[in-house]
């Protein structure tokens, strides 16, 4: 089969035949994609942020696709059934699944192109299929629902619950990306007052608006809009959603006292905290890795239309053009791209 695979930090990744995937427990499904997409999370990789990922894996966690074979022990899926893909795999019954914590699972976790061949293939091996897989809703988009595998599940549980965005808080989003995005929608599932989205790219500006921002700034505008939008207190809560120093940093200069910072971002660079600002401001920093939990909740919201998840598709590509579509990703601000969408 055809997939796209890492070639090391800094390198492109390159579209190559490979062995297709087959079970190897009885917990495993084979799925067949129908359509992926690419994560900022695959950017990082490629930058080498994540430095245990080797040469050769084949990249990606997010997708829907068709079962094409399950193992022994999985009962609730069969051949033909339509899927989509969580982006972190779980059992269900070790320790950390069983305290919600599915991203830290101790024989799954973040496995899709990470530990284990990913999503952007012509077929996938998941592991911890009962836990990890969702059927399809009747009447949904799959192409939008592609977007609940990663980022809405992440921009919700790492940003809005771990932010503990409230009725008539304010709220800052600093990234206006897909992730960041996904928290500006999910947040207004909680009512905020004042939600402001904070991006050097006009485009995304613009876009947060149309998706309910109430205000929006640039980077150096920033903690002077934050001042005078919130009398000069500050946030309640600020949501990190990019994954650099320079943001985190902006993060704590916007926070009000009480407040709570959310790490979304993925970092890959030593990230200063500045507690000699901070101490006395009864603040929290709240760090996660999306656990999946809240998917089924979002996929009821999706299927009732409370999701506008497709409108966060900006570009459409064959899955032979990957590598093009990994160039215009690249080029987010450039392209004008949010997510594309990749038709295997």
């Amino acid at each position: 089969m055809k997939a796209l695979t890492y070639q090391g930090p800094n390198s492109p990744p390159q579209l190559l035949e490979v062995p297709k995937p087959e079970t190897e427990k009885p917990t495993d499904a084979i799925i067949k994609l129908k359509y992926s997409t690419i994560c900022g999370t695959d950017l990082h990789i490629l930058k080498g942020d994540v430095p245990t990922i080797p040469s050769g894996r084949i990249m990606g966690h997010e997708g829907v696709g068709t079962v094409a074979s399950v193992g022994a022990g999985v009962q609730s899926f069969k051949e033909g059934d339509s899927v989509l893909i969580s982006c972190i795999t779980s059992c269900g019954i070790c320790e950390f699944c069983k305290r919600g914590m599915y991203s830290h699972c101790s024989t799954g976790g973040w496995q899709l192109g990470n530990q284990i061949d990913g999503t952007q293939a012509e077929f996938v091996r998941i592991p911890n299929a009962e836990n990890s897989l969702h059927k399809v809703p009747t009447g949904v988009d799959e192409k939008a629902l592609v977007m609940l595998s990663d980022i809405f599940p992440t921009g919700f549980e790492c940003g809005v619950l771990n932010g503990k965005v409230a009725p008539g808080s304010s709220v800052a989003i600093v990234g206006a990306g897909p992730v960041g995005l996904a928290a500006l929608i999910t947040a207004q599932l909680y009512s905020p007052s004042q939600l402001i989205s904070i991006d050097g790219d006009a485009n995304r500006l613009e876009v947060a608006k149309s998706f309910g921002a109430t205000h929006t700034a640039t980077p150096d505008k920033a903690v002077e809009a934050v001042k005078e939008i919130t009398g000069g207190k500050g946030c309640d809560t600020v949501i990190e959603a990019v994954g650099i120093p320079d943001t985190f940093q902006q993060s704590q200069e916007l926070i009000g006292v009480g407040g709570t910072i959310a790490n979304v971002g993925v970092h890959g660079a030593k990230a200063d905290l500045h507690l000699e600002n901070l101490w006395d401001k009864n603040i929290a920093i709240t760090t996660r890795l999306v656990d999946t939990t809240t998917t089924p909740m979002l996929l009821k919201l999706l299927a009732a239309g409370r999701l506008p998840a497709e409108k966060l598709i900006t570009h459409k590509f064959k899955f032979g053009d990957m590598e093009t579509a990994y160039q215009t990703f690249g080029k987010a601000s450039q392209e004008k791209a949010l997510k594309v969408l990749i038709e295997m």
